[in-house]
């Protein structure tokens, strides 16, 4: 009805209730139908949104596509890398998708997962590109309301972040830690919206963290998102541009180091070729 203020999405939730429809019969019905055995996924996985890490990693031979994997959006590919290999999913784009598959991951065996995505800026703190560690993430998306109660913004993990701000973003770090604005609609940044983001503090803007971060409360799940900070959102020429090998290889190492962290992985070399 016309009027209304206060639409379905804020209304009729049971946060304490599990759902009918699951993951794991999602994964079962789908290893039925394709005759897939059910295996573990690594225990550290990576959302590639824009699938330039994939690529990279399909260019150097170390990575294998999973064939248990038995999601029916997307596929799970394996990187070797001693003593622990790690699995890396591209193209999961946008809240609804990356929840979808990050409940799929942690319902298949997944102990921590990272995304790393493409942001535009919002406050011009440095020129891209740069990193942001999303230590906390405001909800103008979705699917975040689904599992937790309305509020501004959805956080990482406080556990997560002090591992993180213990071993890998001390003062000499790069890398920067901050606040983003998540979206569903990434062509409908205004100027307004963007002025008062940044009045906020936000750093960037991204369409997947504050929908992963309140999936991660809700569930229990570790989970960290980092925004790749390349782009003035097309408000300049020359814009979009990644650095060396599209930011695959810093992104990786970046990857590697948050996992170490974590206590998930060692801290060893990227994969070589």
């Amino acid at each position: 009805m016309r009027g209304e203020t206060d639409g379905p999405i804020l209304r009729g939730k049971r946060f304490g209730e599990g759902s009918v429809f699951t993951p794991e019969a999602l994964l079962r019905e789908s290893r039925r139908q394709k005759g897939y055995p059910a295996e573990d996924v690594p225990p550290v996985c990576l959302l590639d949104p824009d699938g330039d890490i994939l690529a990279q990693l399909q260019s150097d031979g170390v990575a294998s596509k999973e064939p248990s994997w038995a999601c029916y959006h997307t596929d799970l590919f394996r990187i070797r890398h001693a003593p622990s290999d790690f699995g890396v999913i591209a193209r999961a784009i946008g809240a609804s998708f990356a929840v979808l598959v990050a409940e799929e991951l942690f319902a298949s065996g997944c102990q921590l997962l990272v995304s790393i995505s493409s942001a535009g800026q919002i406050t011009p703190v440095r020129r891209p590109p740069y990193f942001v560690v999303i230590e906390r993430a405001l909800r103008d998306e979705g699917t975040s309301y689904h599992y937790l109660p309305a509020s501004r913004f959805s956080q990482m993990d406080a556990s997560l972040l002090s591992l993180l701000k213990g071993s890998l973003l001390g003062p000499a770090s790069p890398i920067l830690v901050g606040a983003t604005w998540t979206t569903d609609a990434p062509f409908r940044e205004t100027s307004a919206e963007i002025d008062e983001y940044r009045s906020m503090g936000l750093l960037a803007v991204e369409m997947e963290a504050s929908a992963l971060y309140a999936f991660s409360e809700a569930r229990g799940r570790k989970v960290v998102c980092i925004a790749y900070v390349t782009n003035a959102m097309g408000t300049t020429e020359g814009d979009f541009e990644k650095g060396h090998a599209n930011g695959a290889r810093a992104s990786l190492d970046l990857f590697l180091d948050v996992a170490a962290a974590c206590g998930v992985l060692p801290r060893l070399n990227p994969p070589a070729p």
